[in-house]
């Protein structure tokens, strides 16, 4: 049996997301052991950041976990990872700015990120169907196939990976706005000197390369399963 090319190059994406992956955490754990000269905790970085940028009413909280550094706009907090929101380091202070960023988006009214926040529930319904697609082939494929056209089930998962894959383009400038705006605040107000600034920005830099990486191997899947239904139309 043939093995499709787009199966293939999916298998290396995600090859290249676990190196990159891997390697975001490594070079986080590098520039935590460097401490930063202000001294400042992430915490007092986010809150210093929401500060300047007159954002009141959101609330800076550490959340368990490595690296689960987000910002919910729905509950309107910072979340910080233990080692970001304690951390006094080049990459707690990027990584807890880069999540104010997301903050200073929200209360500005980014497009793009309030396009995404409106495609989440359908990306969430979309997750959804595929993961019972998934579900039903292995444990009951035989009777999913024999019910409905194989050709309507894929139809199926390619509408559920446009939306996935859509939604996984539309976070990149998101992350990169975010990003931008985390690096330009840390250097203006003196958060870090020249060296830490590299560091900080190499550390954005590795953590923006996943989300690179999880939109394209999408587009892959999602061509794969296009594929799938077009050579069952030859």
């Amino acid at each position: 049996m043939l093995i499709s090319p787009i199966f293939i190059i999916g298998i290396v994406f995600m090859l290249v997301g676990l190196v990159i992956s891997q390697t975001l955490k490594s070079k986080f754990n590098k520039y935590s052991k460097m401490p930063l000269s202000t001294n400042l905790s992430g915490k007092e970085v986010a809150e210093k950041m929401l500060i300047d940028h007159g954002i009141g009413g959101v609330r800076v909280e550490c959340v368990q976990g490595i690296l689960t550094d987000h910002y919910n706009p729905q509950t309107k907090t910072v979340n910080l990872s233990p080692e970001v929101y304690e951390g006094r380091n080049a990459a707690a202070a990027a990584i807890a700015a880069h999540e104010c960023g997301h903050a200073v988006q929200h209360a500005t009214a980014y497009s793009m990120l309030q396009f995404r926040s409106a495609l989440v529930p359908i990306q969430n319904a979309s997750g959804r169907i595929i993961n019972i697609i998934v579900m039903v082939s292995i444990f009951g494929g035989y009777f999913l196939y024999s019910a409905l056209p194989f050709n309507l089930i894929l139809y199926v998962i390619i509408a559920a990976y446009s939306v996935i894959t859509l939604f996984s383009f539309v976070t990149l400038p998101v992350e990169f706005d975010a990003s931008n705006r985390a690096l330009v605040w840390i250097k203006n107000n003196g958060v870090v000197n020249s060296s830490e600034y590299n560091h900080a920005k190499d550390a954005l830099k590795w953590a923006a390369l996943t989300y690179v990486v999880a939109a394209l191997g999408s587009l892959v899947t999602l061509l794969y399963y296009i594929s799938l239904l077009a050579g069952r139309r030859d």
